[in-house]
């Protein structure tokens, strides 16, 4: 019966609701002249008790214009006809309580000054200021009211707990209940403090703690749970979403203050919450100003621009106005999407697209002598730990012999500053990726000392969301219905976001004077396992009750822990709080290196997987290459 009333609602709302706004403003007036109207009469039944002598009802009916006109002209000077009822506050009854006071000031002034009616009663007037104002009033909050209960007994809203009874939470709820178009329906909040507990925020109650939520949301048949904290830390988030799981309810958060300080309005983006919320470090900081010196004006090229990595450089250098800005791309699509993007963004932004590979020595150096790049960023890379277990030549190809060529090119056309995108991998790597980005880092710091080139290796761990990366795999998983696979239950690693990790390459090349190897403090490493986990709740859903996760064995050339520094590396911070520099204990040979690349290339054109690995780790004593018969049963 209650739905068949809110659809018939709903359904004249809908048929006659184009008629009232065409109107409104008349139908606003005429209903507020008529509620003064009926204040004056109120005011005079209950000064008289109901029996209205006839000389009075006479001076009611003289007087009833003049009430009408003054007051009217009242609502008019305070701008009372133009506020939406649905949106009455505190600031609007403040206005409606004014010019009462102030119309029945004036209207005893010209009745009993003016016109000389003293037998007009002093207590009709004063009543009738008082009713007008409960009147004008009255029926807005009725209105509200009423929107606001037809929106929470809406059968479609969705029900929804709030996690935070502060003023972010007060305000969401404000909004859902008063905005038409809102389809959530808050049914309670939670909050830590115990003052709040049992209080009611515009009628939705109070109903417990964090560590309540799993109990709250079964018991009020929440839909959603939404975390109205926006000053919230990474470990209170962990702590909700811990207390989250098994709730089987997507979690949703509001942006970050900064986020909400920049624009107000993003109150109302409530959006789900993800693994970057989670992160258990505090994002690197960096001031954006200093960079402009470096970027603006310059000639920028960026490889392997179509990447995670680096489309994401291209989006934050753009930013700088520089004069140039070169992607250099062999996948057409990617670097087509890029380029769509940025010159829509951009559109006064010179941007030339080129298709290469860096491993084509005649098309780098053909990109390179038509661009003059000043700076150049290396992000072309390949970076699947199991596949380069699969193809060796292929990752030395393009990770070694394509950074030598890009590298050596840029030397020759005098670039200024050359930034290599490198990987915790690349410490006492286990994986043939690894060890051709040691040789890479090397390289560079070899290349630093023989011209003007400012070479630069920046050195970070696992990217979150990238091309590739555990996080859209398990995604992809979840929405298949699992299994969620992870390679073994240690297993850890360092995570950060794509736009930290973009922060860092361009604080590296602002701070790098040639031959350093930057080094992002991480924090602590994250357990896979964890990750997958909190994906689950995230989603909605019970780990190892809706999706189960299951344990595949670590794949060829995968370590149970990554490492950021070799222990002959000695450590030293910069200027930047969260960026360390590392630097090894002895210098590198320049005639070994090159030797080694020598006899890579070599193996790469004429020789076989085992001469390559085998050459491989001569060029880096660190690595520890598996088995040829581990890699021989890769599936």
């Amino acid at each position: 019966m209650r739905e068949v009333v809110i659809l018939l609602f709903h359904g004249l709302a809908s048929r006659y609701g184009h008629i009232a706004l065409r109107y409104r403003s008349v139908l606003v007036i005429c209903t507020q002249l008529g509620l003064i109207a009926a204040a004056n009469a109120t005011a005079f039944a209950l000064r008289f008790e109901g029996d209205i002598p006839s000389d009075y009802v006479r001076l009611f009916l003289w007087g009833l214009p003049i009430v009408v006109t003054i007051y009217g002209i009242g609502l008019v000077m305070f701008g009372i006809q133009r506020g939406l009822w649905r949106y009455v506050g505190l600031h609007d009854l403040g206005r409606i309580l004014w010019a009462s006071v102030i119309s029945s000031v004036v209207f005893y002034g010209v009745v009993h000054g003016l016109l000389g009616w003293v037998a007009y009663p002093r207590s009709v007037i004063i009543l009738t200021g008082v009713l007008s104002g409960l009147f004008l009033a009255g029926i807005r909050l009725m209105v509200r009211w009423f929107r606001e209960w037809l929106h929470v007994l809406s059968p479609t809203a969705r029900r929804v707990l709030v996690v935070g009874a502060g003023n972010a939470g007060e305000l969401l709820i404000r909004d859902m209940l008063s905005a038409a178009d809102s389809h959530y329906r808050p049914v309670g909040l939670v909050d830590d403090d115990p003052i709040k507990r049992k209080m009611k925020i515009h009628g939705i109650p109070v109903v417990g703690a964090i560590e309540d939520i799993p109990g709250v949301a079964r018991g009020l048949v929440a839909h959603e749970i939404i975390v109205a904290i926006p000053s919230a830390s990474t470990a209170l988030k962990q702590r909700i979403l811990a207390a989250s799981e098994g709730c089987k309810v997507p979690i949703k958060t509001l942006p970050s203050v900064k986020q909400l300080l920049s624009n107000p309005e993003a109150l109302r983006q409530v959006r789900p919450m993800s693994l970057e919320d989670l992160l258990q470090r505090e994002p690197i900081q960096m001031d954006r100003q200093e960079l402009h010196p470096l970027l603006e004006g310059k000639r920028v090229l960026v490889t392997g621009a179509g990447g995670s990595i680096g489309s994401e450089l291209c989006r934050q250098i753009a930013r700088y106005n520089p004069a140039t800005l070169i992607l250099f791309e062999r996948y057409e699509n990617g670097l087509f999407a890029l380029d769509l993007e940025l010159r829509a963004q951009y559109p006064r932004l010179t941007i030339i697209p080129a298709i290469g590979d860096v491993t084509v020595p005649e098309r780098v150096a053909e990109v390179l002598q038509q661009t003059e790049p000043e700076l150049v960023f290396h992000a072309a890379a390949h970076k699947h730990v199991p596949l380069m277990e699969l193809n060796p030549k292929e990752a030395v190809r393009n990770n070694v012999l394509g950074t030598k060529t890009v590298a050596e090119a840029s030397l020759a056309s005098g670039v200024d500053r050359f930034v290599l995108i490198s990987t915790d991998k690349a410490v006492n790597p286990t994986s043939v990726m690894g060890a051709t980005k040691r040789v890479a880092e090397d390289l560079l710091q070899s290349l630093n000392q023989r011209g003007q080139t400012k070479f630069t290796v920046v050195r970070f761990g696992n990217v979150l969301g990238s091309n590739g990366s555990v996080v859209p795999l398990f995604a992809d998983q979840i929405r298949k219905g699992g299994p969620v696979t992870v390679t073994h239950p240690e297993i850890k690693r360092f995570f950060m976001t794509i736009p930290e990790a973009v922060q860092l390459v361009l604080q590296a090349s602002l701070l790098g004077q040639g031959g350093e190897v930057f080094v992002l403090d991480m924090g602590e490493q994250v357990k896979v396992v964890d990750l997958a986990r909190n994906m689950i709740v995230l989603s909605g859903l019970v780990p190892d009750q809706d999706i189960q996760i299951v344990y595949s064995g670590l794949r060829p050339g995968e370590k149970l822990y990554e490492e950021l520094f070799e222990e002959s590396e000695q450590v030293e911070p910069t200027a930047h709080a969260k960026i360390r520099r590392a630097i090894s204990a002895s210098a590198i040979e320049s005639d070994r290196l090159d030797r080694a690349i020598a006899h890579l290339e070599t193996a790469v054109s004429h020789g076989d997987d085992e001469e390559l690995i085998r050459r491989l780790s001569e060029a880096v004593p660190s690595y520890t290459p598996m088995s040829s018969r581990n890699i021989e049963h890769i599936h």
